[in-house]
């Protein structure tokens, strides 16, 4: 609660920023697949699957075309990414021309994700954990790759301070599975402190 008190003016001078650089709401929201604590009727404390909407500075044109995106994504998890198509961050498009001028650079400085903070205070993510996907992200995985769900995602995560998206989708998976099995508060308080460098690096934020 505190971080979003201090962020507050911020968060409001972006979002200005936004509607006078393009047409179109500050914020971007989408359906993204989570994961939340229950308790099964054998009194275990199981994961649940759900979707949840998930919040963002908007860094894209209005309307701009998800398939796009959409077909991005399935390669890249196929491990078929044409390279020349893919920015320093596989799973980002590179040159995207959806992206609107003021995007790249909200987009370079992370300063997109900050409406993430809802999501926290909502209890729907953590400050670290996997990234949160889109369902049509999650519908091309295996059966293994769901583990990586099983805990809250987080607005960083290990492979962002590892790889700051500079990676395959098995390594990605292998870094967001290595979390789950040993995330611990200490860990987290690394992660967030490594987050600070990553961003100000910029690599792979594009």
């Amino acid at each position: 609660m505190l971080l979003f008190v201090l962020l507050s003016p911020l968060m409001a001078f972006v979002g200005v920023l936004i509607k006078l650089d393009s047409p179109g709401p500050a914020l971007f929201k989408q359906k993204r697949v989570g994961a939340r604590r229950r308790r099964s009727s054998d009194g275990q404390v199981v994961w649940e699957f759900h979707n949840f909407w998930f919040h963002k500075f908007r860094s894209m044109y209005t309307d701009a075309d998800q398939s796009i995106h959409q077909e991005h994504i399935k390669a890249f998890v196929q491990g078929s990414l044409d390279t020349s198509e893919a920015d320093a961050a596989k799973f980002k498009l590179k040159d995207d021309p959806r992206i609107t001028r003021l995007g790249r650079i909200l987009r370079k400085t992370s300063l997109d994700e900050l409406p993430q903070l809802f999501n926290v205070l909502k209890g729907e993510m953590s400050l670290v954990g996997p990234r949160p996907v889109p369902i049509y992200e999650v519908a091309e995985y295996d059966e293994w790759h769901h583990e990586r769900l099983a805990a809250l995602p987080g607005i960083t995560g290990l492979w962002q301070v590892k790889g700051r998206g500079e990676v395959t989708f098995e390594e990605m998976m292998d870094l967001d599975i290595e979390y789950v099995r040993h995330s611990s508060l200490l860990s987290d308080i690394k992660i967030l402190f490594l987050t600070v460098p990553a961003v100000l690096a910029g690599s792979g934020a594009k």
